[in-house]
């Protein structure tokens, strides 16, 4: 529809004003004009706008036509957004890409050893406060996303350091994180629960307990995946091997060969508090190959450490069985196997230095 708009400026009239003829006595037309002019001006104005209005409709059908009517189209999908997507999120809520690393915190980790050491107290391989200790030690892993399982073993009766122990039941606790696959290459980072019972067991071994568990805390993606493990019964319960590392030996036998082919690298932490240097062994003097790359983290971390050759942890339930293994700890100390390894033995800068280390070899 062709618009009007502009033809008849909205201030004047769009019907022609009536003249009047020559003639000086009006017609009847003439007289009815004049009578009805203020209506007709009126009736003028109405139609005019009555025009613009309908213009306007013209105008507004001319530039958006309406869309026909339909039951059977679907519903238009919102237009793709170019702004960067967000991470993909398991089903509540969370994303899965890890989260960054922090600095190993030697302070938490003495407050570990004062929980173990201090509170719980002597933790024989089958006693009620093993148990404790074993199920608040799974609380913390699940907090920081881990998985949780435990392995149960039995271990017979004995003499552990001068003192009867009963036969029972102890148990393995190991922490992956949810996808782990054993048969892909990975890493083990281990450390016993368990101490001769009249230890309170500070520097041996609630010491590697804070290390492990601080480390899993701190660095949820080194680069390798790494099964964290506490091991149960590693304190002797007789003389020999045998009577030795109950629950790294279990854990070992429990292996497929595809796993044990797997694994590349297993590290214990045994008595880790104590010192100034990071002793890093091996079990026997010509597996040096591991050792050399942790002692290799510990330069590039500034970490001083020293070689030396040590069947005395759970490296060595590994190492016997053919896969690679070292210790981190041994430093000799006075109150070893006593009821004097209370928590001040500890010192909180060795528990530092050894968790720069074990997180620089976890790194690399």
């Amino acid at each position: 529809m062709r618009s009007f708009a502009g033809q008849y400026p909205a201030n004047r009239p769009m019907t022609r004003p009536i003249r009047a003829t020559g003639s000086t006595v009006p017609n009847r037309f003439t007289l009815w004009a004049a009578r009805h002019h203020g209506g007709m001006r009126a009736a003028g104005l109405s139609l005019a706008v009555l025009l613009a209005l309908a213009t306007a409709a013209c105008d507004s059908s001319t530039s958006t036509p309406a869309p026909s009517p339909t039951t059977s189209s679907p519903t238009a999908a919102p237009p793709h957004s170019s702004a960067t997507p967000s991470p993909p999120t398991t089903p509540g809520g969370t994303p899965t890409s890890s989260p960054p690393s922090r600095a190993f915190d030697a302070i938490a980790a003495t407050a570990t050893v004062r929980y173990l050491a201090g509170e719980l107290g002597p933790r024989e391989a089958t006693s009620t406060a093993y148990r404790r200790a074993l199920a608040w030690l799974g609380t913390r892993f699940e907090a920081a996303g881990y998985q949780v399982k435990r392995q149960a073993l039995q271990v017979p009766a004995g003499n552990s350091w001068g003192v009867p122990v009963r036969a029972g039941t102890t148990w393995n606790l190991i922490a992956t994180k949810p996808g782990f696959d054993p048969t892909a290459p990975h890493r083990i980072v281990g450390a016993h629960l368990d101490t001769v019972p009249q230890a309170p067991g500070a520097e041996d071994n609630a010491s590697g307990i804070a290390v492990l568990l601080g480390t899993a805390e701190s660095l949820p993606a080194p680069k390798l995946p790494t099964a964290f493990i506490a091991f149960g019964a590693e304190e002797p319960r007789g003389d020999g091997d045998n009577r030795h590392h109950y629950g790294s030996r279990a854990y070992v036998a429990s292996l497929p060969a595809a796993q044990r082919r797997a694994l590349r690298g297993m590290v214990s932490l045994d008595r880790v508090g104590v010192g100034s240097v990071v002793p890093v062994c091996t079990a026997t003097a010509g597996q040096v190959t591991l050792q050399r790359e942790v002692r290799a983290a510990a330069a590039r971390a500034r970490v001083p450490t020293r070689s030396c050759v040590n069947r005395s942890s759970d490296h060595w339930s590994f190492v016997r069985s053919g896969m690679p293994g070292v210790r981190l700890g041994s430093t000799p100390y006075a109150e070893y196997h006593s009821a004097r390894d209370l928590p001040p033995v500890v010192q909180a800068a060795q528990l530092g230095r050894m968790g720069r280390v074990l997180a620089g070899w976890l790194q690399s």
